[in-house]
């Protein structure tokens, strides 16, 4: 499950993931980016992840519909967590035009927030 929490910058959404991402979750979120930053506003994701389980079919084949329609959008993306799995991808995701991604692992969550606001 996906949950939008309380964020601590109006130019980052916060998320936080426990369990399976379902494809509701995902167009919650992509109508969150909707209203609040239109089709060009800029914004980053700070996504608190305690336990992964995957994603549903549905729920990726959102995910990929919401990347395609906002990568120009992302600006910054850290990843809280303690799975080496999750550090991985963001770290290899930092590779990707654009977006400036970090992992930071769950005992550093007030870290996270200082570098995507900086």
């Amino acid at each position: 499950m996906l949950t939008l929490v309380p964020s601590k910058d109006t130019r980052t959404i916060a998320v936080e993931v426990n369990g399976k991402v379902k494809k509701e979750d995902m167009e919650k979120l992509d109508k969150v980016i909707q209203e609040k930053f239109a089709e060009d506003g800029e914004f980053n994701v700070y996504a608190v992840i305690y336990d992964f389980d995957g994603a549903s079919f549905k729920a990726a084949a959102e995910e990929v519909k919401i990347d395609v329609k906002r990568w120009s959008q992302y600006a910054k993306m850290v990843v809280v967590s303690d799975s080496k799995g999750l550090k991985g991808l963001t770290d290899a995701s930092g590779y990707l035009p654009s977006v400036k991604t970090k992992h930071f692992p769950l005992n550093e969550m007030e870290e996270a927030w200082e570098w995507i606001k900086a």
